[in-house]
């Protein structure tokens, strides 16, 4: 596909994630995107924060772009919620095109699989599933949006915020930044858009599995970790928002039981890369924040539309740590044993993602100290790590170097701490000897 033959799948795949940020940053820096011309930066902001399917904006959505840059972005959320690879692959398929092997290893990488059996027939799954959701959501919005907006801006609008939820990206059309807060007691908005990106942040290949087996037994120990782990974060998250906030009155207070429930739910589902909210972020307490800030670290699920360092790498974690702690030498999970490799590359991932946000956070807590506190700047690094899109209001007001290294942290956490890690360096390899062992002292 691309006459790169030294480059390694993942630095295609990263190439190519490039690749389409900077053609969508042109095409949204053109006049005929804008209501006002925008700043090139801006552009590249927008268009990362789009196909990194993020959702942080330092230009409003729905008033600044016209229809054409709109389209744009919507276009830019689809690829980067499908991914790089999986969006070639559609391509070829309509132009007809054999995929080749060098193809199906990118396609490997980009679905994170095991081995190459089965991997277009996996894309065209991911395609087919996709569309389908989406349009689902896209129809089911179509109830609220064209009473309220007409026929084809409403019609749009179904489209626009179907794909955006389901691809995990939080843009939104509704102006003035306000993002779903009109709809904190709307029933349908609220149901349809949530379980869009709860079903997005589970993950293709877990989505299949559930479809196919249709049982918790029989489903693979992926599928049992990635579900398990969304219903506790998704429960934990929600009855811990609704305690924390029930009487603050700029968020749950002066909703009905009904509203605080949904609000307290919705907000809680959204920190795992979806980056809608309902609620005011800037006037939770302390405690809400750090408990979403928590949430957005993990983020997703792999193989999802969502970033973080994923699910089923923070229960190999918290396995690991349970098996280290009660005296076992073996992590196991649901009576399958995690591989050490897997175990060294989950604690690689964690301790890269802390590296990258408290680096990025303590630059940008000098850069940005006029405007922003410590807190304000974590919560939006993390944000941008976890592709959410969720923010105490600071990102219009980023300088150029706070909107430069959140560009670079979007692109990192969308493609992933460990595969940024290796596309700037090299593939990992194994040495043809090894060393003596010798114990050291630790803890």
């Amino acid at each position: 596909m691309f006459n790169l033959p030294k480059f390694n799948p993942t630095q295609k795949i990263v190439s190519g994630f490039a690749v389409t940020i900077i053609v969508g940053t042109i095409l949204l820096y053109l006049p005929i995107s804008t209501t006002e011309p925008i700043s090139f930066l801006d552009a590249l902001f927008t268009a990362t924060s789009a196909v990194c399917v993020t959702g942080l904006v330092v230009v409003d959505t729905g008033t600044r772009f016209t229809l054409f840059g709109q389209t744009v972005i919507l276009l830019l959320i689809q690829i980067g919620g499908l991914g790089f690879m999986t969006s070639a692959t559609l391509i070829f398929l309509i132009m007809g095109k054999k995929i080749n092997l060098r193809e199906r290893l990118m396609i490997q990488e980009a679905l994170n699989q095991f081995n190459l059996q089965g991997l277009v027939r996996l894309s065209i799954y991911v395609l087919i599933l996709t569309f389908t959701f989406e349009g689902i959501g896209a129809l089911l919005l179509s109830f609220q949006f064209v009473p309220q907006f007409g026929l084809w801006k409403g019609i749009f609008f179904s489209i626009f915020h179907a794909v955006s939820a389901f691809c995990n990206a939080g843009f939104d059309l509704m102006g003035s930044f306000s993002s779903m807060t009109s709809y904190k007691e709307n029933i349908l908005v609220n149901l349809v858009v949530s379980s869009l990106f709860v079903c997005g942040g589970l993950g293709y290949t877990v989505i299949l599995d559930i479809y196919q087996k249709r049982c918790f037994r029989k489903l693979s120990l992926h599928s049992k970790i990635v579900v398990v782990s969304t219903l506790l974060l998704i429960s934990i998250g929600s009855l811990s928002l609704l305690a924390l906030e029930y009487k603050n009155p700029d968020t749950l207070g002066r909703l009905s039981l009904k509203g605080k429930l949904m609000a307290a739910y919705f907000q809680a589902v959204t920190p795992r890369t979806a980056g809608f909210n309902t609620i005011p972020i800037d006037k939770m307490t302390p405690t809400s924040l750090f408990l979403i800030i928590s949430l957005m670290f993990i983020g997703a699920s792999p193989c999802s539309t969502g970033g973080g360092i994923k699910t089923a790498t923070f229960a190999t974690i918290v396995s690991t740590i349970k098996a280290l702690v009660t005296g076992y030498k073996d992590v196991n999970i649901f009576k399958k044993r995690i591989p050490l490799d897997i175990v060294l590359k989950s604690f690689v991932i964690f301790f890269l993602a802390i590296v990258l946000i408290v680096s990025v956070t303590t630059i940008l807590s000098t850069t940005e100290a006029h405007h922003a506190t410590l807190k304000e700047v974590l919560f939006e690094v993390t944000s941008a790590f976890g592709t959410v899109g969720l923010s105490m209001g600071i990102t219009t007001d980023l300088t150029n170097i706070g909107k430069t290294l959140i560009i670079f942290t979007m692109f990192a956490g969308r493609i992933g701490p460990l595969s940024m890690a290796i596309a700037i360096t090299t593939s990992l390899k194994s040495r043809r000897f090894h060393y003596s062992e010798e114990k050291i002292m630790v803890g």
